[in-house]
């Protein structure tokens, strides 16, 4: 197995076990499946949960379309909850009510890692090319 599928099947991996553990976090209640509730999961890419004004700005946008904190996983995963019937004011929000990534996501960091390493290894060919 070469490096890079090492390097997918290990993220992919981790994937599988951080969704299991989301599953396994937080047990829902009677109560909060009998009163109609929404809950999602907002990611960030970068750990942004980490600074406490990211936090509360994003959590500020969700409060506009009725989501509130149920808990903080750690500095990438944050849980939300809202009664369904907000549903119904969606149509009149200026943000996606069931969006699920804030900041930069998995695939613009992927694009950046890749642009960095072509570069560099452009660089290193030309410098090659000219001794």
């Amino acid at each position: 197995m070469s490096a890079g599928a090492g390097g997918a099947a290990a993220a992919a991996a981790e994937q599988r076990r951080m969704r299991q553990e989301e599953e396994e976090m937080t047990l829902y209640t009677a109560g909060d499946i009998s009163q109609d509730w929404e809950f999602k999961i907002i990611r960030s890419a970068m750990g942004g949960f980490r600074s406490t004004d990211f936090l509360r700005r994003v959590l500020d946008e969700e409060a506009v379309a009725g989501w509130t904190l149920v808990e903080k996983f750690d500095n990438s995963r944050v849980r939300l909850k809202r009664p369904a019937r907000a549903r119904e004011l969606d149509g009149k929000l200026n943000i996606d009510p069931y969006r699920t990534h804030v900041g930069m996501s998995d695939v613009h960091i992927a694009l950046i890692i890749v642009g960095f390493a072509l570069t560099f290894v452009l660089g290193l060919i030309l410098l090659a090319a000219n001794h």
